[in-house]
């Protein structure tokens, strides 16, 4: 089994919010749906990926290591 990594669960939430999107809107028009109750959940998955986003971020590689004479010349 491959590592699953915080890249990989950011980019399957946004997946899932995009299919939530068209999906929803399509359940909301056949009345097996609220309007409220699928923007609630869409407002959900998007929470989710904005936090995976961040930890995404947190655990991207550093292109610059900082060293104590860059630092100093900051």
């Amino acid at each position: 089994m491959s590592e699953i990594t915080s890249a990989d669960k950011l980019q399957c939430a946004e997946r899932e919010l995009k299919y939530r999107h068209r999906v929803y809107g399509r359940l909301v028009e056949r009345g097996k749906m609220t309007r409220q109750e699928a923007d609630r959940e869409l407002e959900l998955m998007a929470a989710i990926a904005e936090d995976y986003r961040e930890v995404a971020a947190e655990d991207a590689p550093q292109l610059f290591i900082e060293t104590k004479r860059t630092i100093k010349q900051a």
